[in-house]
């Protein structure tokens, strides 16, 4: 009953995502998923742990920050394609969201708690003791310049799970919003060496150039990043309802892999690194590397 749940709730998800730019309104949705508006919005509720209409504005005003962020569109335009009624209304809005006005964000965007809607998946049932097919694995090795890193560092967290339930994970939102980042946001393991005494070994970083003199986020610090080699390891695209068992074997195999094949061995002064988990290009995670001599 839950995982039948779960697939209503992804299918609101999708639909309002691909009408951001559209009025949606509650019986547009209770429609598309063939329920009464009542259920509609009673098991998003449920599943999400917000209304509705909350995750549509939340939605709507991170992507209008985006464009706020990165062109030079003017406010009332941005309000308009975001199906704000009006100037005032949008800043009352967007003001409330992120205690900034939009048009000094535009300005001078500083770091925001950009809303992430992180997509529900289905509870484990007896699936999880299916084997897998055996699928491919990319490996590629790349380069990266000298260059920085803001970081929110946990305690103790040694994987994404415990970081989350120990600091939260509303920092990547955080972490997304910053303009200058060379790269997406990303789940680090650190190394000793880069390590701070008495903090956690995973953490949630975005990396930045080397000169990057802007805002550090409130609870974040900066640390300095050499020049480096990354192993990257890519998975086959999956359906996201199947996440966990696909980056798990790809984890798998990452664990077992012998990188003298190439060449490298793992460098233990560097660190590792995932993405965000998004089906449509494969789990990809990421090692430093040297070349063996």
């Amino acid at each position: 009953m839950y995982n039948e749940k779960i697939l209503h709730v992804k299918k609101i998800q999708k639909y309002i995502k691909a009408n951001i730019k559209n009025q949606i309104t509650l019986s547009d949705i209770s429609k598309h998923i063939n329920y009464s508006l009542w259920y509609s919005a009673r098991i998003f509720k449920e599943v999400v742990g917000m209304s509705i209409f909350t995750y549509i504005r939340k939605m709507r005003l991170t992507y209008a920050a985006k464009v706020l962020r990165d062109t030079n569109s003017k406010v009332i335009d941005v309000a308009f394609d975001f199906v704000f009624d009006s100037h005032e209304g949008f800043t009352r809005a967007f003001s409330k969201e992120f205690s900034v006005n939009p048009k000094e964000y535009q300005k001078s965007p500083i770091p925001l708690p950009y809303f992430i809607p992180f997509e529900i998946t289905e509870k484990k049932d007896e699936r999880k003791n299916k084997t897998m097919e055996n699928k491919a694995v990319f490996i590629q090795i790349i380069e990266r310049p000298k260059r920085k890193a803001i970081v929110k560092r946990g305690q103790k967290a040694n994987n994404y799970f415990q970081y989350c339930e120990e600091v939260s994970c509303d920092i990547w939102g955080v972490l997304s919003s910053i303009r200058e980042a060379i790269s997406e946001p990303v789940g680090m393991w650190l190394s000793e060496k880069l390590r701070k005494a008495n903090t956690s070994t995973y953490i949630q970083a975005v990396e930045v150039p080397y000169d990057y003199s802007g805002v550090i986020p409130e609870g974040c610090g900066i640390i300095e990043l050499p020049e480096s080699q990354f192993m990257i390891f890519q998975g086959e695209p999956y359906d996201d309802e199947n996440f966990q068992e696909e980056v798990g074997e790809v984890m798998e195999f990452i664990s077992k892999y012998n990188p003298a094949v190439y060449g490298y061995k793992y460098d233990e002064d560097g660190y590792r690194f995932q993405y965000e988990p998004q089906g449509y290009r494969g789990y990809i995670e990421g090692r430093t590397v040297k070349k063996i001599k």
